[in-house]
């Protein structure tokens, strides 16, 4: 683009009016009254009819020309740059100066822009990170596996342990990936049962205990009253409580502990995972949710930073895609939120609250 066609796209002398409408009306305004003006003093000077009125339609055509490339120019530029964006390329903004309906429609046409750069650069990070995800349980499957077969060493039952945990984990891995696709179409699907919230919460600890351990961190669990229930899909829902445990042990400091805390309150059970980490950040608190979004860096002295090993320490026997692609997050509210429920990050004087609001079992309504 010329600089004379750039200066004349930055010509908006109509962006003060705050309406489409109102705009139209004084581009037909103006273009009449300058043809009028033209004429009055074509006329005065006695120029002739032959030469005032195509001066008068120059004049007219000129000042609808510039009012209405005014008006027109961001739609050119959402055009230009939706072409750029159907070619990879998510920088293109739209100058969003007018006060009307198109320069709403920037607005949003930038939001959308935004959002659109942030899922490709998320796509990204979520291909690079489970490729490197997958290839870690399957290089240490591998040597195993040929350390057998080339008779290195001996198939007992520490050997074939070792493999089963990798295989395990890529199994976890693929699990999750399948739970993302079922996201993305809808799939609702639940194999609902009555569930003992003390027994399920207790199968949960034990799930993760190999993992506290590594990282010197207790587990407790409080249920009140007892003999609490709630009607769920057992396997849905322990993957919810499995990541949440795993995310708060990875951000727990040693010694510390991590406890689940369930009570019956008006109209559900509320189930806490309570953690000693460093918190986080109230303008974080929903975007953790959102799909590809990861935790930042543990800040300096908490357990993560003391502790660089932590991460891959738990990574083993933890819930795999929880927080290294930035979906495991946003697959708990969509497995919650299946059950009626709700998970939210709650305030708390020391570390972080993750509560889960469920329904009641229906037998205790």
């Amino acid at each position: 683009m010329s600089p004379r066609h750039s200066r004349l796209g930055n010509l908006r002398p109509l962006d003060w009016v705050p309406s489409i409408k109102l705009k139209l009306g004084a581009l037909v305004i103006g273009s009449v009254t300058g043809a009028a003006f033209v004429t009055w003093l074509g006329l005065r000077f006695q120029l002739g009819p032959t030469r005032t009125f195509p001066i008068a339609m120059a004049v007219a055509i000129l000042l609808t020309l510039i009012l209405a490339r005014g008006m027109t120019s961001p739609l050119r530029q959402m055009r230009d740059s939706a072409r750029a964006m159907a070619a990879g390329d998510y920088s293109q903004r739209v100058r969003a100066s007018s006060r009307d309906e198109v320069g709403q429609l920037a607005i949003a046409f930038n939001a959308m822009a935004t959002e659109l750069a942030q899922a490709d650069r998320g796509r990204r990070d979520l291909i690079a990170n489970v490729a490197h995800e997958i290839r870690t349980p399957i290089a240490a499957l591998r040597a195993e596996l040929e350390n057998i077969v080339d008779g290195v060493s001996e198939p007992t039952p520490a050997a074939l342990e070792g493999s089963l945990r990798q295989t395990e984990r890529l199994t976890r891995l693929v699990t999750y990936l399948l739970d993302l696709s079922r996201l993305d179409a809808g799939a609702s699907s639940l194999d609902i049962e009555t569930i003992d919230v003390e027994s399920f919460l207790a199968d949960c600890v034990n799930s993760v205990f190999a993992t506290a351990s590594q990282a010197d961190v207790r587990l407790r669990v409080e249920v009140t009253p007892s003999g609490l229930t709630i009607d769920a899909d057992r396997d849905r829902l322990e993957q919810v409580f499995i990541n949440l445990l795993d995310n708060a042990i990875r951000h727990t400091p040693d010694g510390s502990a991590v406890t689940l805390s369930a009570r019956d309150v008006d109209g559900g059970v509320v189930i806490d995972v309570i953690d000693e980490g460093p918190g986080i950040a109230v303008q974080d608190r929903e975007r953790i949710f959102a799909r590809f979004v990861r935790g930042e860096a543990a800040p300096a002295g908490s357990a993560t930073a003391r502790n660089p090993l932590r991460a891959a320490q738990s990574q083993p026997n933890g819930s795999g895609l929880s927080s290294g692609t930035g979906i495991g997050l946003s697959i708990v509210r969509w497995a919650v939120e299946l059950h009626g429920g709700s998970v939210r990050v709650v305030d708390s004087t020391r570390g972080s609250v993750m509560r889960v609001t469920l329904p009641r079992s229906t037998s205790e309504k």
